[in-house]
């Protein structure tokens, strides 16, 4: 099978969308497949060429002059790869795939990770339209897409071809709180700070690892510097190899608004940390509805805290979750993702 997938770049920067079309684009290149990723470039092309994976350059940057190239380029290449099928990631892709496919007898397949952004409604273009999660799937449902062009496949990380495999140990002094996140409002950075100064009046000698970078860094930074325990909060940045701070965590906290499945949570289960996590959206798919890590509202730092506090001050029921975290991980293998992926194009084929 000839298959393109396509979006906006292929930057290793901790971007979930991006982690799931390489680990996708390099299981099926594994399989004897034709694979090529059209993206505007990025780290992660050595990484493609390694795994057989081509990878041709398509500028999609939302400018007129910049739209107008991709438009000659996407025409280039259909001509050169000629696919069987296009999956689009991410919206930009989408729209070119359909809107230039012309007498091409390609089928479009658009994954949908980020369903809570208005511009996702642009995704019902595809023949089928893949969620992460069936909350995902509930929610572009309500949005008008025909429920026979849903499907639905859980995201997986256990065998990515983007795990490092050199076992960095770190050690974090004192009792330690470890998040994994792009520094956004929605990934709650802001109720985690809050839920910190709760924490520390608790807990002595606790310390706040934020791990990830973003656009808000500076305002997660003021408002840590604010904190009476500022000196016990620590922005560490992007880590290519965010495992090693997962596997030292007392306490692994993904603290999202929003959240459509949460790609982290599986890598924090491989890493066999005791999670907490909002019950929002996805998240408790990811975590088998809190039977893997602990649950708590959104945007309610104060409970958040709560939860914290109990797993940091309970031995017995941290190692418990750290057990439970790692049961159940074989389904969340990317080759399992890698086969109902590829059984969606072989229906939309024969459609």
């Amino acid at each position: 099978m000839k298959i393109v997938h396509i979006a906006n770049h292929a930057h290793e920067i901790g971007n979930g969308i991006v982690n799931v079309m390489i680990d996708l684009a390099c299981e099926q290149a594994r399989r004897g497949h034709e694979v090529t990723v059209a993206s505007g470039g990025g780290s992660y092309i050595d990484l493609l060429q390694r795994h057989s994976v081509s990878h041709y350059r398509l500028d999609q940057t939302r400018r007129p002059a910049s739209m107008l190239r991709a438009f000659f380029h996407y025409r280039s290449l259909i001509r050169q790869t000629k696919p069987d099928i296009i999956h689009a990631h991410m919206m930009t892709g989408a729209l070119l795939s359909r809107y230039l496919k012309g007498m091409s007898s390609y089928k479009i397949i658009t994954h949908v990770h980020n369903e809570f952004q208005k511009h996702a409604d642009l995704m019902k273009v595809g023949d089928a339209v893949i969620a992460v999660s069936d909350a995902v799937a509930r929610s572009m449902a309500a949005r008008g897409i025909k429920p026979n062009k849903l499907k639905v496949v859980l995201n997986g990380t256990v065998g990515s071809p983007r795990k490092i495999n050199e076992s960095l140990m770190l050690d974090l002094k004192g009792p330690n709180i470890v998040t994994v996140a792009g520094l956004y409002t929605r990934k709650g950075i802001g109720d985690l700070i809050e839920a910190f100064n709760q924490i520390a009046a608790s807990v002595e000698g606790v310390n706040l690892f934020i791990v990830g970078d973003g656009p808000e860094r500076a305002l997660f930074e003021k408002m840590a510097g604010l904190s009476i325990y500022r000196e016990q909060i620590k922005f560490e940045g992007f880590q290519v190899n965010p495992e090693a701070y997962m596997r030292a965590a007392d306490v692994f906290v993904l603290a999202s608004h929003k959240e459509p499945f949460g790609l982290v949570l599986i890598e924090a289960r491989e890493a066999g940390c005791a999670i907490v996590a909002t019950d929002v959206d996805g998240i408790p798919e990811a975590l088998d509805q809190g039977d893997s890590g602990m649950l708590v509202p959104p945007r309610q730092p104060a409970a958040l805290a709560e939860a914290i506090i109990e797993l940091l001050s309970d031995e017995g029921k941290r190692e418990s979750y750290r057990e439970r975290a790692r049961q159940g991980l074989e389904y969340y293998q990317v080759s399992r993702v890698t086969e109902q992926t590829l059984q969606i194009y072989e229906e939309v084929l024969k459609s």
